[in-house]
């Protein structure tokens, strides 16, 4: 049989996993598949590394963005990053007419909806399952197995780094810069690890998946982001003495308002699934109107999980397994309006350091109350880190607008010593 014939690009974590991957189990995968699948180059920064696999049985091209010009059927795109090398690699391979596997969240969520039109244009397979959620098949369970359904709502937890510091700080009742260290000592957390704990990576991913679920082009521009990096121990504990775990969520629903999406740490029930997913761990809830309510969970990074995506996309390609790459024809997919979050419904968390002073409770109620926000408990604590004292409310129903209003109101008093943190409760 003919082998699909593969050029990698990146010899990374990922990269060298696949090669693993394909060597231990590439007969059962030829099996499956139909046919054989063959590595026959690679490109990456350096060549003399040393990846613990062996290399000098492939083909080696210097620059990455020439790679689509290998001797390939199909090129893994494994360098990163929105633009630069990884979407001219990208951009060559769809326009020689070769299909594409990525692991790029970031250049999808940018570049998604012109790759797609390219790969379309060209009759071959635009493929990236493990963009999201590492290992998980969610993107193929959006895109396959959900597609009979009209999809209500996408959430969930799209970054585990942020998950391992949320779920350790609520464990082992530390503060986020000392299980931010730690995850970097670990290998969780890059050395700059913006990306992760502000948010930015799991907007990625959610933009891919509103367009899976919703049929519109990705809209990263549109996703509402925030981080953990204001989160403190006493929020984790507060949250949990309310019955609750905090968990950074990423959230999309469509509806005649428009798109929602964001990124924004929210209380979980801990009678959702939701609240016990741990660790580096993804999990992402996906609501169908016929199918109800679907689960995907599982390592969402790693060498292990992410190879086994690409080399999934990979067999689908032999098997001559194509389709659209966000689900319908990319002239389908609809250029998406944002919703207004400020009409939303819901709760509140919000936080606030104060000084320890008579009448500072009041100008909070008063702020409240003057933006029509019910005020469901107040909690007031002893001193907190930075000498203040510590004041939590949580809301009953009410729209958002009004208690981004209520918190404008307290803009610049005296009373506060930093910036109130508000987190939704997931309803």
């Amino acid at each position: 049989m003919t082998p699909l014939r593969v050029a990698l690009a990146g010899l990374g974590t990922v990269g060298g996993g696949v090669i693993r991957l394909l060597d231990a189990n590439g007969a059962l995968i030829a099996r499956r598949a139909g046919r054989p699948i063959e590595i026959v180059a690679v490109s990456a920064r350096d060549r003399a590394k040393d990846r613990g696999v062996d290399i000098t049985r492939f083909a080696w091209v210097d620059d990455t963005t020439r790679l689509a010009e290998a001797e390939a059927d199909v090129v893994v795109e494994l360098v990163g990053g929105s633009d630069g090398p990884a979407l001219a690699l990208a951009r060559a391979t769809l326009g020689q007419g070769k299909s594409l596997v990525t692991a790029n969240k970031a250049m999808l969520a940018h570049h998604g909806l012109a790759l797609a039109r390219a790969a379309e244009a060209n009759g071959v397979a635009l493929k990236f399952e493990a963009a999201v959620a590492g290992g998980v098949p969610v993107i193929k369970g959006l895109r396959e197995g959900a597609a009979a359904n009209a999809i209500e709502r996408v959430y969930g937890i799209l970054n585990g780094t942020c998950n391992f510091i949320l779920s350790t700080m609520e464990s082992e009742g530390r503060d986020f810069d000392e299980v931010l260290a730690e995850a970097q000592a670990r290998g969780f957390a890059e050395a700059d690890p913006s990306f992760d704990i502000d948010g930015i990576d799991a907007a990625h991913k959610l933009a891919i998946l509103a367009s899976l679920a919703f049929g519109t082009a990705p809209a990263f521009a549109a996703v509402e982001t925030q981080g953990i990096r204001a989160l403190r121990a006493a929020d984790i504990a507060e949250a949990a003495a309310l019955g609750y775990r905090v968990r950074l969520l990423g959230i999309t629903e469509a509806g005649s308002e428009g798109l929602f999406q964001r990124v924004h740490p929210h209380l979980v029930p801990l009678a959702h699934p939701l609240a016990h997913v741990s660790g580096a761990t993804n999990a992402v809830v996906a609501e169908g109107d016929f199918v109800g309510r679907l689960l995907f969970q599982g390592a969402g990074a790693g060498d292990g999980p992410t190879a086994s995506a690409v080399v999934a996309d990979l067999i689908d390609i032999a098997r001559g397994a194509y389709g659209p790459p966000f689900a319908m024809p990319a002239d389908q997919l609809a250029a998406p309006a944002p919703a207004d979050s400020g009409a939303r419904q819901g709760r509140a968390y919000i936080r606030f350091i104060v000084r320890d002073r008579v009448g500072v409770l009041a100008e909070i109620a008063a702020a409240m109350r003057d933006a029509g926000v019910s005020i469901e408990s107040l909690i007031q604590r002893g001193r907190a880190g930075s000498g203040g004292v510590l004041v939590a409310i949580v809301t009953h129903q009410g729209p958002e607008r009004a208690v981004a209003q209520a918190l404008e109101r307290l803009r610049g008093s005296a009373s506060l010593i930093e910036a109130p943190l508000w987190l939704h409760l997931l309803g």
